[in-house]
C-alpha cells in the first residue's frame, strides 16, 4: 500500500515526469553530444563514461525523490493518519523504500538503450558484457543505498529542503569522501586502503570490473539495512 502510494505520488504530477526526462536527457547529452564526454569519440565500444558519470547525477536525483518521503508526512499531518493504520514502522519504511526503488528502476531501464546503441555502432567485438552487467548491478545497489540515505534524512525533519540537502551531502560523502580522505598524507602507505574501503566508490568500481564479489554485495546490503534501521527508529520515536 505504501509502495503504491509512493509510486502514484511521484507520477501524479508533471514534476515526476520532468525529473525522469531531465535525468535521461542529461545522460544522453553527456554520452552522445558534449565532445569532452561523448562515447562516440572514444574509438572503442564502452559504457564506462556512463557508469562513471551516473553516480554523480544520482547523488542529486535520488534525494529529490526521497526528500518528501517522510518529511512531507510530518509537515502535512498525514503521519498521524499513518499511525492509525495497521502498519508497523518497519512496514512503513520498507514501503517507502520499495516505492522509491521502483522509480529508480524505471529511470535506469531506458538506459539499456545506450548498451544496445553502442553494441550496434561497434565495428569490432562490441562492449564487454560481463563488465557492463557488473556495472549495472553496482549502479542499482548504489542507487538503493542512496535511497536508504535519502529516506533516512527525510525522517529527521519536516522540511523537504533540509531533507534534500542532508541526503545529497551524505550521499556525496559516502561515495567520494572516504576516497578523498584516504589520500591524505596521514593515511598514505598504511591505512589508505582500509579507509577507501569504507566508501561506496571502492565497491562500485569492483563490481564495474564484471566480478561480483560477495564482500561488495554484503557492503551495499549492510549500508541499506543500517540506514533503514535508523529510519525505523526515528519513526518509532515519533
Amino acid at each position: 500500500m505504501i509502495c503504491k502510494k509512493e509510486w502514484q505520488q511521484f507520477f501524479s504530477s508533471l514534476t515526476g515526469y520532468i525529473a525522469l526526462v531531465i535525468f535521461l536527457l542529461l545522460n544522453g547529452l553527456f554520452l552522445f553530444v558534449f565532445p569532452d564526454t561523448s562515447l562516440l569519440d572514444f574509438g572503442y565500444a564502452t559504457l564506462s563514461g556512463f557508469f562513471n558519470m551516473a553516480p554523480w547525477i544520482l547523488i542529486f536525483f535520488i534525494p529529490t525523490i526521497t526528500m518528501r518521503s517522510i518529511a512531507d508526512e510530518y509537515k502535512s499531518g498525514t503521519f498521524e493518519l499513518l499511525k492509525t493504520l495497521p502498519l508497523t514502522p518497519k512496514q512503513i519504511v520498507n514501503g517507502k523504500f520499495s516505492g522509491a526503488a521502483l522509480i529508480i528502476i524505471a529511470a535506469l531501464l531506458p538506459t539499456v538503450i545506450y548498451t544496445y546503441s553502442i553494441q550496434q555502432l561497434s565495428s569490432t567485438d562490441g562492449i564487454d558484457i560481463a563488465g557492463t552487467t557488473g556495472s549495472y548491478i553496482g549502479l542499482l545497489l548504489l542507487s538503493l543505498v542512496f535511497i536508504a540515505v535519502g529516506i533516512c534524512s527525510s525522517s529527521f525533519t519536516n522540511n523537504t529542503v533540509v531533507a534534500f540537502i542532508t541526503g545529497a551531502f551524505t550521499c556525496f560523502i559516502l561515495f567520494n569522501g572516504f576516497g578523498a580522505i584516504s589520500k591524505l598524507p596521514v593515511f598514505k602507505g598504511s591505512m589508505d586502503y582500509y579507509v577507501e574501503m569504507l566508501g561506496i566508490d571502492f565497491h562500485y568500481k569492483n563490481l564495474s570490473r564484471g566480478v561480483i564479489d560477495t564482500r561488495d554485495v554484503i557492503y551495499f546490503l549492510g549500508m541499506i539495512v543500517f540506514f533503514l534501521l535508523i529510519t525505523e527508529r526515528n519513526i518509532r520515536k515519533r
